[in-house]
């Protein structure tokens, strides 16, 4: 089930540090960021194997994520969020503001295999057509 966290972060007088560790099981393999995204989704999938964590750097975004038995949707606006996804984490990010950048950080290297785009039946989203092969 994804997961909400709040990264650890110091704040001076000379900048902030936000750290990025213990978040995700096994090593980072894999670093992307999205941007320029506007109100296109992109996802409409979830993994075999892979965790996926999204932090917003910049600006704004929503994901809709449901596991099988739970819908939600969280904000992402404050690059202190960090969404944890799980591999049966079928998720749909949009809503992207003009200066949204997504980073989206892997512990596995891109595999097309780990990829499965069919929602889960019992989606709200699945009445929504244009999302089901968003990518």
């Amino acid at each position: 089930m994804a997961k909400l966290y709040e990264l650890k972060t110091f704040i001076s007088d000379t900048g902030n540090l936000t750290v990025f560790e213990n978040v995700i099981p096994g090593t980072i393999q894999r670093v992307f960021y999205i941007y320029g995204a506007g109100q296109n989704p992109r996802a409409g999938h979830r993994h075999h194997r892979t965790w996926n964590a999204l932090v917003c750097l910049n600006g704004s975004c929503q994901v809709y994520n449901h596991n099988g038995y739970v819908e939600n949707t969280y904000f992402l606006d404050n690059p202190t969020k960090c969404l944890v996804l799980e591999p049966e984490d079928w998720h749909i990010m949009d809503n992207f503001s003009s200066d949204a950048i997504l980073l989206v950080i892997s512990n596995a290297l891109y595999d097309k295999d780990d990829y499965i785009y069919e929602p889960y039946p019992n989606s709200r989203r699945l009445n929504e057509p244009e999302l089901v092969n968003a990518r």
